[in-house]
This record gives C-alpha cells, sequence and structure tokens, in this order.
C-alpha cells in the first residue's frame, strides 16, 4: 500500500465529517431559499460519499510536502 494510500485511509474520517457538516450547513442556508433541511443521518451518509475526492487530494498535497522534505542524498 503506498504511503498516500494509507494517508488517505487515516485522514478519511476528518474530510467525511468535514464534509457532512458543510453539507447539512448548506442545507440549512439553502432553506432560507425555501427548499427543506436535509435530515443529520442523510448529512452524514452524504458526507461519507463526497469526503473520498477531497480526502485523496489533500493526501496526495501532503505526500508530495513529505517527499519534499525528505533529504536527498
Amino acid at each position: 500500500m503506498t504511503r498516500q494510500a494509507r494517508l488517505t485511509l487515516l485522514l478519511y474520517p476528518f474530510g467525511a465529517g468535514a464534509a457532512a457538516v458543510n453539507l447539512f450547513f448548506a442545507s440549512l442556508i439553502l432553506s432560507w431559499a425555501g427548499a427543506p433541511v436535509l435530515p443529520p443521518g442523510w448529512a452524514v451518509f452524504g458526507g461519507a460519499l463526497l469526503g473520498i475526492p477531497p480526502t485523496g487530494l489533500f493526501a496526495g498535497h501532503i505526500d508530495r510536502l513529505m517527499r519534499e522534505a525528505e533529504p536527498r542524498d
């Protein structure tokens, strides 16, 4: 397993949680325009799905920073 994959698995709970919170708050803001508020359970489910791509991108960024910081021989 690559270092980026391990970082993605390690950071996934944080990415999914952030996506769930943002999805729920976005539904609250859209409720001002008449849209229904997303139930918290649906927001968690949506965050679990929507959190995968940003977490992978962030893990790739951290992996590049770690490679850059490694000493060169």
